[in-house]
């Protein structure tokens, strides 16, 4: 091969992509820019700067966005964004200080009042109190529908809300937390088109947390939006807050001058520690993958366990399982099982774990585990929880790089401690 055509794989740029030591003292890393504003060499330089800012005009073919004011740009989030556009190969990215205000950001800038919003259902729990308490406050008219719903299924709910013209954007999220339900993001696509006019688009945004970036790109399949908790497996050691969004650069245009006047970016400090991890993040997320599907092949029919909700266990022949093998390229690292019994079984075995953490949040080093009907779900109305699967018995497991026999070992005695106090109550 010839070396001119060699392309190297975004787990090796991540080392150096988008930063230049030599305009850095020569430092091997990016130091933080802990600056709150940044010098214009002349005025003219500075109202090119604002216009672009501002979505006055769009950047001209080879112009470069100039450094501002960290409200708006830095060092650090620049770098941040520019390696993460490699792994789904986005236009442009923007990255903000937590998951829901990339969530929140999206949905306020490509929905206004009298819009109608498809999306998945069951959501994070943050999502879907957004979506169905804080949307109908404009206007927003919003369809829940779930993995088990065909193409004809979703295009009759449009047309029953009599708003089938309005219809703005689909939001998917998927595999879906914290049941694993996955959405076939190219029929979406195709629902989307459908009803899209010369003057009006259906925009395509997914939640890809659960998988990203590294095992699904879903603008392959048809998403204008990608959207990320970064706070998960992007930062993956559970000590920052943040999210991302990344697309078209018309979609990204929109975004990003939106989040100039929220004021939501992410810290330089954030950045910087986002930067970091990017790193290590195949390395991270492919051992959780495999301590993952240990795990959940471990327990598949264990006697205490009704069901264990995992991509890698999914029916071959089924619907799911083929939207899994073209969606996506790991089984993930976050199971949900469901103990045998109700909250009180859930709760014993929760409470016995030693090694997992009893903690919300997923994609870190660590094991964590937790109980979605009365965390993160809460808030979700109790007739769509059973509906969406989330029970009293559901425990939402999110693998971290431990040794993945200790992981089995300290669910085993979890399970072996519920198996004793079922019997002291018979």
């Amino acid at each position: 091969m010839n070396n001119k055509d060699h392309k190297n794989a975004p787990e090796s740029l991540m080392m150096s992509y988008g930063y230049k030591p030599e305009l850095s003292e020569g430092a091997i890393k990016p130091p933080i820019f802990q600056t709150s504003t940044f010098v214009f060499k002349t005025a003219e330089e500075g109202k090119a700067f604002f216009e672009v800012a501002y979505g006055l005009r769009n950047k001209g073919e080879d112009e470069e966005q100039g450094l501002i004011y960290s409200r708006i740009n830095n060092p650090n989030l620049e770098i941040l964004e520019n390696r993460l556009c490699l792994w789904d190969q986005s236009d442009d990215c923007a990255v903000f200080e937590s998951g829901m205000s990339a969530i929140s950001t999206v949905l306020m800038e490509f929905l206004k009042p009298g819009d109608l919003l498809v999306y998945s259902s069951p959501v994070y729990g943050g999502t879907d109190h957004f979506i169905n308490h804080l949307l109908p406050r404009i206007g927003v008219e919003s369809v829940g529908i779930r993995a088990d719903h065909t193409k004809e299924d979703i295009i009759e709910m449009i047309e029953e809300t009599g708003k089938a013209d309005k219809l703005a954007m689909i939001y998917l999220e998927t595999p879906a937390n914290p049941t694993n339900a996955v959405m076939d993001i190219s029929m979406c696509r195709e629902i989307g088109d459908k009803y899209k006019t010369e003057d009006k688009e259906v925009v395509l945004a997914v939640d890809n947390t659960y998988m990203g970036p590294i095992w699904c790109h879903p603008m392959e399949h048809g998403a204008d939006l990608v959207m990320y908790s970064a706070t998960k497996y992007i930062g993956g050691h559970s000590d920052l807050i943040a999210g991302a969004v990344l697309g078209k650069q018309e979609h990204m245009n929109r975004v990003k001058v939106l989040r100039t006047f929220l004021g939501n970016m992410a810290s330089p400090n954030t950045c910087w520690l986002l930067t970091r991890s990017l790193e290590t993040l195949k390395l991270r997320m492919d051992q959780q993958m495999q301590n993952a599907k240990a795990v959940a092949n471990t327990f598949k029919d264990h006697e205490l366990i009704h069901k264990v909700h995992y991509l890698d266990l999914l029916e071959e022949g089924t619907r799911s399982y083929d939207i899994y093998k073209r969606q996506y390229s790991s089984p993930g690292a976050m199971i949900s099982i469901e103990v045998k019994g109700g909250e009180k079984e859930a709760f014993k075995f929760l409470n016995e774990l030693k090694l997992f953490k009893l903690a919300v949040s997923l994609g870190g080093t660590e094991s964590l585990a937790q109980h979605p009907c009365s965390m993160t779900h809460a808030g979700v109305d109790p007739v769509a929880k059973i509906q969406m699967g989330i029970t009293d018995n559901l425990v939402r497991l999110s693998i971290g790089i431990e040794n993945a026999d200790d992981l089995i070992h300290d669910i085993s005695q979890a399970l072996i401690a519920v198996s004793k106090m079922n019997e002291m109550a018979v």
